[in-house]
């Protein structure tokens, strides 16, 4: 028993879609988790955030077949914090509100093992909101009532607490009522509920899947089944639902609707992710590449011993920053350990990890290419002297193009190389997973992106449209044979994200 209770199991709301929407405290334990037994509404792209040795289980229900009972979920949670220190039940929602979380902790509790509750966003709160429904609004109601539509075959069609529903003021919101939703309206009409009361039916509420049926509650199941809403949907009962006129903020935003895939590294996609995410798109990181050290780690660390010694550097990305800088404080103290040494910049984003480290940039090119930077020296050389017999260090990717080097020699520079860093292949299990998804456009802001894309053996979902960040990178996806539909003018994150708006506004959802 001792053993048992030295492990532990988390049941936590997953939330109602978005992954956005997951707790600060959900998603530490997934990233920490031994084992996740999941249900099928579980955005995949929360799978990414676990360890690449988590063993992931799928326990959901689909097309009304469970992969388990819930017995044997019961069961297979108890057999989990056994085996593992770290267990994490997954579920969509809230683990409390209609989701046999009670059941499951009373087995776990009954069987001796920890347990704790990570609490999630219910959908019957987050639906209405981003469909521009408030459930209350001191104006119409200051009362709320959740309820199932879901009622055993043996129970007969009505529902069987529809009196009571009906007679309650305030905003109704009804869970896991759509295959019966025809039966449900016309009960609680028979039960006294008017029919011209206002009701909607938000069907994968904070998706880019959402679709919203506003109507009453005589007509709301002939108009769902005519946009062809089923499950999973909430619905949405009372006089607020008439605000969705003029609160629904998400019809407003150039990308809602829009399901982007970005296959920037992880810890590199954060400002992409974040531009898309502020207009309205779901986007999900399926990075297709890892940084790893370089091959030659003992000419790394001589390379940047010997950094102070230069009259340049010049750093190709802000991977190279991060790298360089970790192994320079491992060999000095101080960062005017640099000396006079200027500093050149592939790109605003490089710059940018630079002024962090307190460090002003002599030279940075308006786009990130190799080119435009050997063009903005030749621009500058007045105000250096030129390169002429200049030591440079390059700290760069073991898989660079050459560009800078050969032009900078070109000018008579004296170039050292810093490999500071080599990329290798992205998970492909959790790639494979997050493909299985639709997906309206995937976005490609190297060609190192898209060749690991490719070599990983992945496939594009059907219908993908293809996203490019300038010219370097549209070159090797045609090469890949994967043509982009979208093209950067600028190698720049604020330029791609224009052009997928400018996309978006030409093509239908």
């Amino acid at each position: 028993m001792g053993e048992e209770l030295s492990h532990r199991v988390y049941l936590v709301g997953a939330g109602p879609g978005d992954p956005g929407l997951m707790t600060l405290r959900g998603r530490d334990l997934l990233e920490r988790a031994d084992c996740v037994v999941y249900d099928a509404l579980v955005p995949r792209v929360m799978l990414g955030w676990c360890r690449g040795d988590c063993e992931l289980i799928d326990v959901g229900k689909r097309g009304g077949c469970h992969t388990l009972s819930q017995e044997n979920i019961n069961a297979l949670l108890v057999q989990c914090a056994r085996r593992y220190a770290c267990t994490v039940r997954l579920k969509g929602g809230d683990p409390y509100v209609f989701g046999r979380g009670g059941e499951e902790a009373l087995a776990l509790q009954a069987a001796g093992v920890a347990f704790q509750v990570v609490p999630g966003i219910c959908s019957a709160i987050a639906g209405p909101a981003y469909a521009g429904i408030p459930v209350t609004h001191r104006d119409y109601c200051s009362q709320l009532t959740i309820f199932t539509g879901h009622t055993a075959s043996d129970k007969g069609a009505d529902l069987p607490n529809a009196a009571t529903i009906s007679a309650v003021p305030g905003t109704r919101i009804m869970l896991m009522g759509m295959d019966k939703l025809a039966d449900n309206m016309q009960a609680l009409q028979n039960a006294g509920m008017p029919g011209e009361t206002p009701a909607a039916a938000v069907q994968w509420a904070t998706t880019a899947r959402q679709l919203c049926v506003r109507a009453t509650v005589a007509t709301l199941a002939a108009a769902a089944q005519a946009a062809h809403l089923s499950a999973p949907a909430v619905v949405i009962i009372g006089d607020v639902v008439e605000l969705a006129e003029f609160l629904d903020w998400r019809k407003h935003l150039p990308l809602a609707g829009r399901r982007i895939l970005v296959t920037r590294a992880r810890h590199q996609a954060d400002s992409l992710c974040r531009a898309l995410r502020e207009l309205g798109a779901e986007v999900a990181e399926l990075p297709t590449l890892r940084i790893v050290p370089p091959k030659d780690k003992q000419a790394f660390a001589k390379a940047v011993v010997n950094s102070p010694h230069h009259d340049w550097l010049v750093f190709s990305s802000p991977n190279g920053v991060e790298r360089f800088f970790e192994a320079f404080f491992t060999v000095y103290e101080d960062l005017r350990e640099l000396g006079g040494s200027r500093i050149a910049a592939l790109g605003s984003g490089t710059a940018e990890q630079l002024r962090k480290r307190g460090l002003m940039v002599d030279v940075v090119p308006h786009e990130a290419v190799a080119e435009q930077l050997i063009a903005e020296f030749d621009r500058r050389a007045d105000d250096f002297g030129g390169l002429e017999h200049s030591t440079v260090l390059w700290v760069h990717a073991q898989q660079a193009r050459h560009v800078i080097r050969r032009e900078l020699e070109k000018r008579k520079a004296i170039v050292d190389e810093c490999i500071a860093y080599d990329v290798a292949p992205g998970n492909a299990r959790y790639a494979s997973v997050l493909l299985e998804e639709r997906a309206d456009l995937i976005t490609f802001t190297s060609s190192s992106a898209a060749m690991h894309f490719v070599s990983m053996g992945l496939s594009l979902p059907e219908n993908c449209a293809v996203a490019s960040m300038g010219p370097i990178t549209t070159a090797a996806l045609k090469k890949l044979g994967l043509p982009p539909d979208v093209e950067a003018d600028l190698h720049t994150i604020p330029s791609l994200v224009s052009a997928v708006c400018h996309w978006a506004s030409t093509t239908c959802p």
